[in-house]
This record gives C-alpha cells, sequence and structure tokens, in this order.
C-alpha cells in the first residue's frame, strides 16, 4: 500500500501520470517485467519502452485535439501496458490491467478513468486487441510505433532471430500525426543491409492492421512509410 502521507498527496487532485509512477509498486513492476523478457530472449521492454510509448500515446491524441483528460489517460496506460510480463508473456494484456487496477485505485483516481486504463492495457496486443476507446487506440498505435535498434539487446549478431534483425535494421522511426488531413504515419529508415523491408513486414503485419484499425477509431488514415516509400 501507499503510505497515508504519499496517499494523501495523490487524492488532493487529478491523477497524472507523474503520480502514476511515484507509485511504490510500479519500478518493481516494470523492472521485473523487463528482467524477464530479457531472460527469455525478448527485446527491451523497460523505461524507455514505457516512457516513450507513454509520451507517444498523450501526443497522439492531444495532436487530434482530445480532451486533456483522455489524453492523460492514454499516456498512464501507455507507461503501464506491458507490466503483466512479469508474470510471463502469455497473457501479459490481461495480467497488466488487473495489475494496475491496484495501482491507480490506491491513488484515489476516479474508477471510469481507472476501467478506461484497464480497457486500453487489456487490449494493446495485436493478437486480441480491440481499439474501442481513444486511449486503447493511441496505445496500440504508440506501442507498435516502437521498433528500434536501441530496443535489442542480444550482444552477438550472429545469433539474431528475425525480431532482434528486424529492430536492429531500424535506425530512425516516428510517428507523425497530420490533425489537418487526419493521417498517421509511421516513418522508418531501414538499413537493408541488415534486415530486407519484406522481413518487417513478415513478423509486423498483424500489428500494421491493428494500427490501421486503431487510426479509423480515431477517424484517421495510417500509412507506413520506409526508407521515404509509402508501403501502406
Amino acid at each position: 500500500m501507499v503510505n497515508g502521507a504519499v496517499a494523501h498527496k495523490f487524492k488532493q487532485g487529478e491523477i497524472t501520470l507523474e503520480i502514476v509512477k511515484q507509485h511504490p509498486r510500479v519500478k518493481v513492476y516494470i523492472d521485473k517485467a523487463n528482467e524477464h523478457l530479457n531472460r527469455i530472449g525478448y527485446t527491451e521492454h523497460g523505461y524507455r519502452h514505457a516512457n516513450l510509448v507513454a509520451e507517444i500515446s498523450f501526443n497522439i491524441l492531444d495532436r487530434l485535439n482530445y480532451p486533456k483528460r483522455e489524453c492523460i489517460n492514454a499516456s498512464i496506460a501507455g507507461f503501464l501496458h506491458d507490466i503483466g510480463n512479469l508474470l510471463g508473456r502469455d497473457n501479459h494484456w490481461q495480467v497488466g490491467a488487473l495489475l494496475s487496477q491496484g495501482i491507480l485505485t490506491d491513488l484515489g483516481m476516479d474508477i471510469e478513468d481507472v476501467v478506461i486504463i484497464m480497457n486500453a492495457i487489456a487490449n494493446h496486443e495485436e493478437e486480441v486487441g480491440d481499439p474501442t476507446t481513444s486511449a486503447t487506440a493511441a496505445l496500440i498505435l504508440a506501442d507498435k510505433a516502437d521498433v528500434h535498434f536501441s530496443r535489442v539487446r542480444n550482444p552477438d549478431r550472429k545469433t539474431f532471430d528475425m525480431h532482434d534483425r528486424v529492430n536492429y535494421a531500424v535506425k530512425h522511426s516516428f510517428l507523425r500525426v497530420d490533425s489537418g488531413s487526419k493521417k498517421i504515419s509511421l516513418e522508418l529508415t531501414i538499413d537493408t543491409a541488415i534486415s530486407q523491408v519484406m522481413e518487417y513486414f513478415e513478423i509486423f503485419l498483424s500489428r500494421m492492421i491493428i494500427s490501421r484499425r486503431a487510426a479509423r477509431f480515431l477517424d484517421c488514415t495510417y500509412e507506413l512509410i520506409a526508407n521515404e516509400v509509402k508501403l501502406l
């Protein structure tokens, strides 16, 4: 539980991402989830990923002129979305949603906001996700946009699997939100000497499909641009 003094401070006003980050269980959950995934060979899912997804989730809705509370909820969901990995990769989206409930109710967050964040976390994976709220749609788009060489933790390129190779080949990624044209574009710079663009499609096609659905929920179109060529 949060100690009394801190809990009192939390409940004085609106719950923000910075307040959520102060909850004592959050650091443990993120650290242990990232440690577990590292040991079973997954790319980085620690603070770099959590902070980036939180920031992008907020910015997507902010640039599309959604209410500030919806932007904040999306950022909180983005920060907490992978904590369920501490118990295992399978169903980590549902585990993460339930773990987030305890954190957010500890902080005195309004139950309507808690449920929105739980729903976003529970629906962020392409295998099972359905974007039915602005927070969920923003989280999906932000999470699937984080493809980057810095996430690869395997030091031996000779033993890279395809996921390592594709991530390592992406030297720059940026999710561009154009509120005027209602267009969301994932822009990638891929080193084709490391991985061909087709390999990106082989492993990330399902991510692109759910990203397109998420953009559609936000009344936007979705584009994938690799090395300045529109592919989707």
